[in-house]
């Protein structure tokens, strides 16, 4: 199959047959926020062929700062179906699906058929991405689990390292424990999960004056039995350019998994010239 000049730079890097290996994967995407949506565009927009997205959340203003399907009109509407449309709208020839809903036990099974190639985790919800990261292990589907990106400035400290090995951040530190206590996994060595993570150290949210009778939620949905965002003790703060980042780590780690691109061999010193 040739490569369309839609990739012809993607395929200057992965070479026609990692294009091809990208046109025929399956990518499933959970969680369509600030670091789901930013892995979803970077997977369309690097060829991969079929993608699904998984998020049972409606649009909400305080979206607009970093998701890129929040904007003017598409405010209150499901998550999944406005990253849709914008997906197939860079990529006609792709098979976007969606799932408008919440990935937990009771789901499980459904949302990971047909078996993706690999499992982009970008779930905030620490009992649900625990139970996706342990179904994927045990079924062998290869999985890029995002960990804490809110709360952080600094987008050169994304990293990425077995979940056994992060560092820093509170999130991943908490999910481990959990995972160790709840399915019995043993740290001590790789467990085969990549996690996307920051060394920078979560900054304390400020009080807003719109705050001071309590936080209200003003997303519509925000009391769905699942993940109420009225219940939160704590909102912690976030911009554009850390999810960002997380979610095309996390996209760039699955395309080469899937691609097979052999990075280390093909380095060359020639200083080069990006044509428009």
């Amino acid at each position: 199959m040739a490569t369309h000049r839609r990739f012809d730079r993607a395929a200057r890097l992965l070479g026609d047959d990692g294009i091809a290996k990208l046109a025929h994967s399956t990518v499933t995407v959970f969680g369509l926020g600030g670091v789901g949506s930013f892995a979803a565009e970077g997977l369309v927009r690097s060829g991969v062929g079929r993608i699904i997205l998984v998020d049972f959340d409606r649009i909400c203003v305080t979206n607009v700062n970093r998701q890129l399907h929040a904007m003017k009109g598409t405010l209150g509407k499901p998550k999944v179906e406005v990253m849709a449309e914008r997906l197939r709208m860079i990529n006609p020839d792709a098979v976007i699906e969606t799932r408008n809903e919440f990935y937990g036990a009771e789901t499980s099974a459904r949302l990971l058929v047909p078996e993706p190639d690999v499992v982009i985790d970008a779930i905030d919800n620490q009992t649900a991405k625990m139970h996706l990261i342990a179904t994927c292990l045990r079924e062998r589907i290869r999985i890029v689990s995002a960990m804490g990106s809110a709360a952080r400035l600094d987008p050169t400290q994304v990293r990425t390292a077995d979940l056994s090995e992060t560092r820093i951040d509170p999130f991943a530190r908490a999910l481990r424990h959990n995972l160790r206590k709840k399915y019995g996994f043993d740290f001590g060595k790789p467990i085969g999960v990549t996690a996307v993570f920051s060394e920078e150290p979560p900054l304390e949210p400020y009080e807003l004056a719109y705050d001071r009778d309590g936080f209200q939620c003003v997303c519509p949905g925000g009391e769905n039995g699942l993940n109420d965002c009225g219940h939160r003790n704590r909102v912690e703060g976030s911009l554009a350019f850390v999810p960002s980042v997380f979610g095309m780590t996390a996209a760039s780690v699955a395309v080469k998994l899937i691609s097979g691109v052999a990075t280390h061999a093909r380095i060359t010193t020639a200083p080069s010239v990006e044509a428009s």
